[in-house]
């Protein structure tokens, strides 16, 4: 006999109850502290920026300093303001309401290409999709522009392995040097095909 479609459909909520009751855990204290601030969390306002206030000097000096640290000597390629004020650099920073909690840059290579420059995140923001949102206003950015590549140099080691695989999300892959870079084994490269405004079109 062909069980009735209300007999089938209360099996199948018995299986999922059943299901759920296995996956769920219960909350620690700390689940519900990040769970808190989760729900908290201030969006972030990334704009551009003229690099004259005090807040985001210290931040690029903190980048500096911070890139300075997990570089060997002669490999790290970080700009100071002076070259982040040039006519061929666009700087972003990241606001939550008032407080400055991330940056990142877009420098034009030629015509159709650019490079992703000066990407930071504070330490109290890490996690927070910080360097996300700044990925996402540099690539519109470089699609606005019609560039066709966009490309980065940064490093290796334990301190590179969050920003390797922001930008492997956003479809950049392993590329080799480009511009006045040289390899070494410390440095890498990647880049990501963009596709314009006037191919989606």
């Amino acid at each position: 006999m062909e069980a009735s479609p209300l007999r089938w459909g209360l099996k199948q909520v018995e299986k999922s109850v059943a299901t759920n009751l296995q996956a769920w855990q219960p909350m620690t204290p700390n689940s519900i502290g990040q769970a808190a601030r989760n729900h908290l969390r201030m969006p972030t306002e990334v704009r551009v920026d003229d690099l004259s206030s005090p807040d985001v000097q210290a931040l690029i000096a903190e980048h500096l300093a911070g890139m300075r640290d997990t570089s060997p000597p002669g490999s790290g390629y970080a700009l100071a303001i002076d070259g982040l004020k040039k006519s061929e650099v666009t700087f972003w920073s990241a606001w939550q309401g008032s407080t400055l909690c991330g940056c990142g840059a877009l420098k034009q290579l030629s015509a159709s290409s650019a490079e992703v420059k000066s990407m930071r995140t504070r330490p109290a923001f890490l996690r927070q999709g910080v360097g996300q949102a700044v990925l996402n206003c540099i690539i519109d950015a470089a699609l606005a522009r019609g560039y066709r590549t966009l490309h980065l140099e940064t490093g290796t080691g334990h301190a590179f392995v969050a920003a390797h695989a922001l930008y492997l999300r956003n479809g950049f892959v392993w590329g080799g040097p480009f511009g006045d870079y040289e390899a070494s084994d410390f440095n890498v490269f990647m880049v990501k095909a963009l596709r314009s405004n006037e191919d989606a079109a």
